[in-house]
């Protein structure tokens, strides 16, 4: 038998994407979301979902594009650390010694250590709420080689990528639970 539990934002697991975006004056920022996902095959379209109030939500509004970089469980802390401050006050680039790529086919940076990006240009924004949705048309799909598997595509031990519990506020991998969320990053303060 099932029981209730209400209605709550709560769909396990949910990604641990980390979104960058340049501001207006071409400064990298990154960001943590969890709520998103694939959302159309055809075209191949990505799904992230803002608060109005974040730095990313204002670039991404400027610019009309934006990454998803996906980190591998070895980078937790820094995923975490991420969605801890605000872009506006810190580099959170220079801060945890990462990165900032500037992708290929849109006009956002991407974290070059982690091991899959995805570079999408915003075709529909829709207001749901506290959140902005941000659909996004996927341009291209970038890969470490040494994830891939057969058929050129990454493979989901190697990839390692988090998994995100809203509820419990925790990190898991696809082999078991890593850290609690809004804590494991502070050590980057």
């Amino acid at each position: 038998m099932k029981k209730s539990i209400g209605s709550k934002a709560l769909i396990y697991p949910s990604p641990v994407w980390c979104v960058g975006s340049y501001d207006k004056n071409g400064k990298p920022n990154i960001m943590t979301a969890s709520w998103g996902g694939i959302c159309c095959s055809k075209p191949p379209a990505a799904t992230i979902s803002l608060r109005k109030a974040t730095y990313t939500y204002h670039n991404i509004m400027e610019t009309r594009a934006y990454t998803i970089s996906v980190p591998s469980k070895n980078y937790a802390r820094e995923a975490d650390f991420f969605g801890l401050v605000s872009g506006r006050k810190t580099d959170k680039f220079k801060k945890t010694g990462l990165t900032p790529t500037k992708a290929d086919k849109v006009y956002a940076p991407y974290v070059d250590e982690f091991p899959m990006v995805i570079e999408c240009k915003v075709m529909h924004t829709f207001e749901i709420g506290l959140h902005t949705q941000f659909i996004g048309e996927i341009l291209d799909v970038k890969s470490d080689e040494e994830i891939l598997g057969e058929g050129g595509l990454p493979e989901m031990l190697q990839l390692s990528p988090i998994l995100y519990a809203a509820e419990s506020r925790s990190y898991f991998g696809v082999d078991g639970f890593i850290g609690h969320a809004y804590d494991i990053g502070k050590t980057f303060r």
